[in-house]
């Protein structure tokens, strides 16, 4: 080994030995309530396939479609001629969908986040971003340049202090409010209607991830913003086709005249190739299903009442989600690590998450909820994670 790669030998051997160093399993069957997982057929409760779509026979014939018409790639960025009929539809449905002007999708949430973020603030502007937010905010954040103030998290009161402190309307200077609508690691929801009322008094652009509010929260799973009823508030709503809608992709709705303004500004639009037909298809059927039946987003939330109610009666402390994202919290990353273990040697596949993922001392095993588990697929978590719980004297 040189020596100019010994930090990463280094780097390795810590995490290995503060329980830090992430798993990589391996998933040899589609998304599903129960998957093939390094060979082993175990409970899947760690995907982020809230209504069961990735694996729905309807998306795999659209996409086998899109591919006999329109091949498997489309071979350049948007702005050249990457641009098919099908992302046209796509994003009309998807501003349909979300009850706003306009939409420009993209390769990924992420990608949607470090393409919008820059192209509304620069360096002598000023970002204000709650302490908890998502990995892709922070990034599309500093690739900005523009100061970054943190406000304690899903606190408006701390949000108007950061902004009576450090800005004042009408001087040129632009302010950008960024929140996730739901927060990935704790399931909690940003309380919009107080974050906005604060930026609309400072002339602030507000700015939502939905990532995990998209197909979840509100009237047919229509998001964050519409749950709390906000449309024409929020300036820009960010969200993702890979989680509820089952497929790949991200997308950012909102004003048109935004929108028109990241096509010509989005780097990742104009610089990376376009999402390939097969996706776009798949995306579209997701929004049809969507657009014509509430009954997945029913059956997530019944499933998820009723697997935390139990939870809770086991004894295991289940944060402030008020989401299908259900944290379990154990503490100490080892004793999320070797839970994790366990459960899978049991025939339940759930994750654990630990530091820089969470807060050191905060490491969990964060349980996604499904429209696709049965009730008997819950009972049989539910029991594993008891058993668990007790060898290692959780509960």
């Amino acid at each position: 080994m040189d020596d100019k790669l010994q930090f990463i030998v280094d780097e390795r051997a810590r995490l290995e030995r503060e329980g830090l160093l992430v798993n990589i399993r391996t998933v040899e069957s589609p998304q599903d309530a129960w998957i093939t997982v390094d060979g082993k057929k175990v409970l899947n409760l760690c995907s982020n396939n809230y209504l069961g779509l990735a694996n729905r026979q309807r998306l795999k014939e659209a996409a086998k479609k899109a591919i006999d018409r329109y091949g498997v790639g489309p071979a350049a960025v948007r702005s050249i001629a990457g641009t098919m009929s099908l992302h046209n539809e796509l994003e009309e449905k998807l501003a349909r969908f979300k009850r706003v002007e306009a939409a420009i999708s993209f390769q990924s949430g992420f990608n949607s986040n470090i393409a919008t973020i820059p192209a509304l603030v620069g360096k002598q502007d000023i970002i204000f971003s709650d302490e908890l937010n998502h990995a892709s905010i922070i990034d599309g954040c500093r690739l900005s340049g523009a100061p970054i103030v943190r406000f304690e998290h899903c606190n408006a009161s701390s949000l108007e202090q950061k902004l009576r402190d450090n800005f004042s309307p009408g001087t040129g200077r632009r302010a950008l409010v960024i929140t996730d609508g739901v927060f990935s690691m704790d399931g909690d929801i940003a309380p919009l209607p107080q974050l906005v009322e604060v930026a609309e008094r400072y002339n602030a652009m507000v700015m939502v991830d939905d990532a995990h509010g998209e197909g979840v929260l509100g009237e047919g799973g229509r998001g964050a913003v519409d749950h709390f009823h906000m449309h024409g508030r929020v300036d820009v709503e960010i969200g993702t086709l890979s989680k509820a809608f089952g497929v790949v992709g991200g997308f950012v709705a909102g004003r048109k005249v935004i929108v028109d303004h990241l096509r010509q500004k989005g780097r990742p639009f104009l610089f990376s190739s376009a999402v390939p037909p097969a996706d776009v298809a798949a995306c579209i059927e997701a929004l049809n299903i969507l657009e014509s039946s509430d009954d997945l987003v029913k059956r997530l939330w019944s499933n998820t009442g009723y697997f935390k109610e139990r939870m809770k009666q086991a004894g295991f402390d289940t944060g402030n989600s008020e989401t299908p994202i259900t944290p379990v919290l154990l503490g100490e990353a080892q004793t999320a690590q070797e839970f994790s273990r366990r459960l899978f040697e049991k025939g339940v596949f759930a994750m654990a998450l630990g530091f820089p993922t969470v807060p050191l001392g905060k490491a969990r095993i964060r349980v996604m909820i499904s429209a696709t588990h049965s009730e008997q697929d819950l009972d049989f978590g539910i029991e594993k994670f008891i058993e668990t719980g007790r060898e290692l004297g959780v509960v």
